[in-house]
């Protein structure tokens, strides 16, 4: 219980901080205003779940995390909105999921976050990193699977977090990455 009110005070001071620096002098400026952290998830496997809650406990946090049905609105341009969202965040989670590596517009965001050099911090959602490949099934352009399968392979050996839906708690999961992307933001702050 102790451990949890000091990690809860490093947060609040931590998001008290961060707020003092982050208010926006110019009120336009609030509506280009970069997000902390950008939640790359194949919709289908997790979307109502692990993404959404952690988006929404990152928000509770006072930080500014970015999934796209939520920070999005019809007549975006996804490309333009997303690439400009990992280009300009601090940090990164990928939730790795059964179907992550069929998705064209997941692995361009993971090839992104590692062009750019963004901290990534993977959660293993249902699937081993092993179990990741990038499929060439003729859709994807040939210029462009060198560079998802270079992105898979360096997330593949990144620490991350492992959840089993079967077995696991969903708010364990959800606690502790967010705890890991505070830790981060605060790491990115002393530097």
């Amino acid at each position: 219980m102790q451990r949890y009110s000091s990690a809860a005070m490093k947060m609040m001071n931590f998001h008290r901080n961060f707020l003092a620096l982050q208010t926006p002098t110019n009120p336009s400026h609030a509506a280009n205003k970069a997000c902390d952290v950008f939640i790359n998830h194949r919709g289908i496997d997790t979307k109502r779940t692990i993404a959404s809650l952690l988006y929404d406990r990152l928000s509770r946090l006072d930080l500014q995390p970015f999934l796209d049905n939520k920070n999005m609105k019809p007549g975006d341009k996804l490309f333009d909105n997303i690439d400009n969202a990992i280009k300009n965040c601090k940090v990164g989670v990928a939730v790795f999921s059964p179907n992550y590596c069929k998705s064209y517009f997941c692995l361009h965001e993971l090839a992104l976050f590692m062009e750019t050099k963004k901290k990534i911090i993977p959660i293993f959602c249902d699937v081993n990193p092993s179990q990741l490949a990038v499929v060439d099934d003729g859709k994807v352009p040939a210029k462009d699977l060198q560079r998802l399968r270079f992105a898979l392979e360096e997330a593949k050996y990144t620490v991350g977090l492992t959840f089993d839906s079967l077995k696991g708690n969903l708010s364990d999961v959800v606690t502790n990455a967010s705890e890991i992307v505070i830790e981060s933001l605060m790491e990115m702050e002393r530097q």
